[in-house]
């Protein structure tokens, strides 16, 4: 955040100011910028080959493909001398592709695992002495329905938010995902609807997950 900040800041300057107290031919700005780059990209490439946690890795593959490419460099007092430089990733392309691999396994691992507690949770209110929940009026499980589907979908949001193309490719993890939790998720109501008949409120709780099925479709 430092080094976009004073490359931001700085270069803005050489823009505006020092740009023409030279001759064209020197390329000043294109040199700052230069310069500038290549100990950013540096940085970022240290960064990238040491060992990262998994919200860093977030970040880093964020400024590679998102605050550094638009932010920064399609800043309206930026966008015009940069255009003029080609400056290129901040990343290597094979080493920004390794880190994508790893966000990607590490995020579809953080879904597959919340959709399989929240199921347990589920399970488990199931067996407890209480009537399910009321959503305008209707049972229905918020923590299933409601919490299943967002956590997919802020988690594409999130992947989007880097790049189109790691936002699809995790969207097409994502689609293999969900069928098999569904399966889960049947299987254990099937086994309710078997073992449970003298709860206290089965009924409630068919209706409820009958309900839930309509928000997963």
């Amino acid at each position: 955040l430092h080094m976009g900040k004073t490359m931001k800041e700085d270069l803005t300057v050489v823009a505006k100011y020092i740009n023409k107290l030279y001759p064209p031919e020197f390329n000043v700005f294109s040199i700052y910028a230069e310069l500038y780059h290549n100990y950013f990209a540096t940085q970022a490439k240290k960064n990238a080959e040491s060992h990262l946690e998994d919200k860093d890795i977030y970040l880093l593959l964020s400024w590679v493909h998102n605050f550094y490419p638009k932010d920064m460099r399609k800043d309206h007092a930026l966008a015009m001398e940069l255009d003029k430089v080609k400056l290129g990733s901040l990343l290597p392309s094979s080493l920004s592709k390794e880190l994508e691999n790893k966000y990607l396994d590490s995020e579809e691992v953080t879904v597959k695992n919340s959709l399989s507690r929240c199921l347990d949770k589920e399970i488990q209110r199931w067996k407890e002495d209480k009537e399910p929940e009321k959503l305008n009026g209707h049972f229905q499980s918020e923590l299933l329905g409601i919490f299943v589907i967002q956590s997919i979908y802020s988690s594409q949001k999130r992947a989007e938010d880097i790049s189109k193309a790691v936002g699809e490719e995790l969207s097409r993890r994502l689609l293999k995902e969900l069928p098999a939790f569904l399966r889960s998720y049947r299987d254990a109501f099937e086994d309710f609807k078997e073992k449970s008949r003298k709860h206290t409120y089965y009924k409630p709780i068919l209706i409820a997950n009958i309900n839930n099925c309509w928000n997963f479709r």
